[in-house]
């Protein structure tokens, strides 16, 4: 409903105005739908924009196919407001199974997250973009888009000839009940000791990095096991972060389906390619100083090669790609995006994001001194079944250690998606688990309340969905809007806004449940209420859902 209306408001605006864009913003203190179009206009017309604005909410108040919208002017603002019918048929359509699915899409899109080296555990530095991601891939589904995620498995770089030469010498067993990430990561770290202490390690390795690359089957055979078991580990991590991935793309691939063969020579053909010990290519006239380095002196490729080949293929079979990359690999992504575009290529929307730290401080895999995301979610599991065993001792153990484990996620999950991607954040746990203040486990919370009340209302009378008070409005013009959040979501790439909009609806809810009475009231009145109540349970389950956290019955 809110979309329709949107769309209509851009269209009587456009008509009064004959401007294409007459820049409208959702929600406010006075407004459903906002337009800034006076500011425009001002310019042109050399008159001020309130007057401008009033002007426009006088000709569009006798407007008849507006209906139940209220149009005024308040300052420069042009403002939309829904009457009584139009938030009445809000909470109609926001209790329906699916609310905010939008129609279906046929645009093709590719979302690459994570991607993390596969030479040991994830850490708490590299969840960030798996909850960007996922979430991203949840809203774009929401949105209609089929997609499909991806994970780009580097087998072929030096981190990983270190791995498998330290598999070969080192003679490490794997521990009793240790996870393979873990184990991987104790390998990596013990053959970085010992090419510390013999630097001509580091010609074995360079070996093993030109035979990977000749295709030579025993060494692809030792990579592609080393890396078969980091991931193993890592798939089980993605799995309790609620986050799963349709497709793992292997580097190498690239290069024994001659991708990688094919991009260089197409690059070689580039005005500003340069071939003298190495292949390069010079950016100077996008910005970049430095060279873009595609083929090393000893002839083999590197990762920029592999990654242009995996972008090519994608585009291809896809008709958008996105990556989701940290703040430090801006440099790369914006070369890997202007030599595509001198090839002729589609580039990739590239969402970047400032990192997460733990208040103890910076992480470093190749020292084995970080914190892994299996540890994070271990502790926060057991802070979450402390605080539940708090609230809710009758519990049976096992249903306490179920909800701790939802929550956990809840909280880590949401302490992340909640800040702006280009913002750095810091992840503490109490605040994270704070059942009362703003945290993945309070919108959680307001679901589970949400459903006790109905469960003790029991049966309800068809509704009459009529709405006066300053609570009911407030709540019904937000679940309206939950449809639109989920397009700015994808169009913009800032899945914080579903996590906005979430945590506001709850607070929303808290705010009605404390003052308007809802099994107490009577007659039309609790019909109403209780039909609000049963939209706002829905819409949480959704927007939850939607941000990769179990909407939860009970808490």
């Amino acid at each position: 409903m809110f979309q329709e209306k949107y769309h209509q408001v851009e269209r009587v605006l456009r008509a009064c105005t004959g401007e294409e864009d007459v820049l409208l913003t959702i929600g406010g203190d006075h407004a459903d739908i906002a337009s800034t179009v006076a500011f425009k206009l001002a310019k042109k017309e050399r008159r001020a924009p309130q007057k401008i604005a009033a002007d426009i909410a006088a000709r569009l108040s006798a407007d008849p196919d507006l209906g139940d919208i209220r149009v005024g002017a308040v300052g420069p603002y042009v403002n939309f407001r829904f009457g009584p019918s139009l938030l009445s048929e809000a909470v109609r359509a926001a209790t329906k199974p699916g609310y905010g699915n939008l129609p279906r899409r046929t645009e093709r899109v590719v979302l690459e997250h994570t991607s993390a080296n596969p030479n040991g555990p994830l850490h708490v530095g590299h969840i960030r973009n798996t909850v960007i991601g996922d979430t991203l891939v949840r809203a774009f589904r929401k949105a209609g888009y089929p997609l499909e995620a991806q994970y780009y498995l580097n087998d072929m770089g030096r981190q990983i000839a270190i791995v498998s030469w330290g598999f070969d010498h080192l003679g490490l067993a794997r521990g009793e009940g240790e996870k393979a990430d873990h184990y991987v990561a104790r390998v990596y770290v013990a053959a970085n000791r010992a090419i510390r202490e013999n630097p001509e390690i580091t010609e074995e390795i360079d070996r093993l990095m030109q035979q990977v690359e000749r295709g030579d089957a025993e060494t692809v055979r030792k990579f592609r096991a080393a890396v078969s078991l980091c991931a193993e580990g890592i798939k089980a991590t993605l799995a309790a972060l609620n986050a799963r991935h349709d497709r793992f793309v292997w580097e190498s691939d690239f290069v024994r389906i001659g991708d990688v063969d094919r991009i260089i020579e197409r690059v070689r053909r580039l005005p500003q390619a340069h071939e003298d010990e190495i292949l390069w290519v010079d950016l100077s006239e996008q910005g970049f100083e430095k060279k873009y380095i595609l083929r090393r002196s000893d002839g083999t490729s590197v990762y920029s090669t592999r990654d242009l080949a995996y972008h090519t293929w994608k585009a291809r079979n896809f008709d958008r790609m996105i990556d989701i990359l940290g703040a430090d690999h801006k440099l790369i992504g914006a070369q890997l995006r202007a030599t595509l575009e001198l090839l002729g290529e589609q580039p990739p929307d590239i969402v970047y994001f400032e990192f997460v730290s733990l208040p103890e401080g910076s992480m470093s895999t190749r020292a084995g001194k970080f914190v892994s995301a299996d540890e994070l979610i271990e502790e926060v599991t057991a802070k979450a079944y402390d605080e539940v065993t708090v609230r809710r001792p009758e519990l049976p153990e096992g249903e306490r250690r179920a909800i701790a484990g939802s929550v956990a996620v809840a909280a880590i999950r949401y302490d992340i998606v909640k800040v702006s991607p280009e913002k750095s954040t810091v992840f503490d746990w109490r605040e994270a688990l704070n059942f009362e203040r703003q945290s993945g486990p309070y919108i959680q919370y307001a679901h589970a309340r949400a459903c006790s009340i109905l469960d003790k209302a029991g049966a309800v009378s068809m509704p009459a969905y009529h709405y006066e008070t300053e609570h009911e409005v407030a709540l019904a013009r937000h679940l309206a809007r939950f449809p639109v959040v989920v397009e700015q979501t994808v169009t913009e790439l800032r899945p914080h806004l579903l996590a906005s909009y979430a945590r506001e609806l709850a607070d929303l809810f808290n705010a009605f449940y404390h003052y308007d009475p809802v099994l107490k009231s009577e007659g039309e009145a609790r019909n109403s209420r209780l039909a609000l109540v049963d939209a706002v349970r829905n819409t949480l389950q959704e927007s939850l859902a939607t941000l990769g956290i179990d909407a939860l019955r009970s808490m």
